[in-house]
């Protein structure tokens, strides 16, 4: 839902995720941080002389990032909001660890196209990095929950009407992923260069030793 905030710059809209007890009061709230550009925000909105493709009162303002909340009687949850859950290493708190994560999603835009199995796929991905169960709720589908293998739980597919009603998967210790994050691509990097440096090494060796 989007919120409203004054500040003493003005006004400024959040797109959120909202926590409500039985009797309706707040008790927390998610802003979303990785803003869709011309869709939640004009970039360069000085210089450029057109408006958001999607209807609002103003630009979206980013939220800090992600954040784990805390509810009585809730595992730890963090929460990616649509297109966030795309982005490896952007999803949870590195500092206060999650127990599961909650993506909330409309995907009524992608129509009848190979996009909810795309943003699905992303979802199951993040999933197996940082070694959380995520619940996925998209209001046009693909709705499902997801453990930490990555492995589909339950689901319900684009267009289809129900409710899932299962178990929360358990989590994972933290993955190399969660521990180290994109690190982990520069150290594959550097030791896939390192055994093809050695490999020509060892060959060049070999035919040097062969001709004497």
């Amino acid at each position: 839902m989007p919120d409203r905030v004054s500040t003493d710059e003005g006004t400024r809209f959040f797109n959120t995720v909202q926590a409500y007890d039985q009797t309706g009061r707040s008790l927390t709230g998610y802003a979303k941080h990785r803003l869709v550009p011309f869709g939640e925000y004009v970039p360069f909105r000085g210089w450029l002389p057109i408006e958001r493709l999607t209807e609002g009162l103003g630009d979206f303002t980013a939220g800090p990032g992600p954040r784990t909340l805390a509810f009585p009687g809730v595992p730890l949850l963090a929460v990616a909001i649509c297109y966030e859950i795309i982005f490896p290493g952007h999803v949870i708190d590195d500092l206060f660890r999650p127990d599961w994560i909650f993506n909330a999603t409309n995907d009524a835009w992608f129509g009848t196209s190979i996009g909810p199995e795309q943003h699905l796929a992303s979802t199951r991905m993040r999933a197996v990095e940082e070694g959380l169960p995520v619940v996925r709720a998209a209001n046009t589908g693909i709705s499902a929950i997801i453990d930490a293998n990555g492995d589909l739980v339950a689901r319900l597919d684009t267009g289809e009407t129900g409710v899932i009603d299962a178990a929360l998967p358990f989590a994972h210790p933290p993955t190399l992923y969660a521990r180290f994050g994109d690190w982990m691509l520069l150290v594959l990097v550097v030791s896939c260069w390192a055994t093809a440096a050695a490999g020509r090494l060892r060959k060049a060796t070999s035919l040097r030793k062969r001709d004497t």
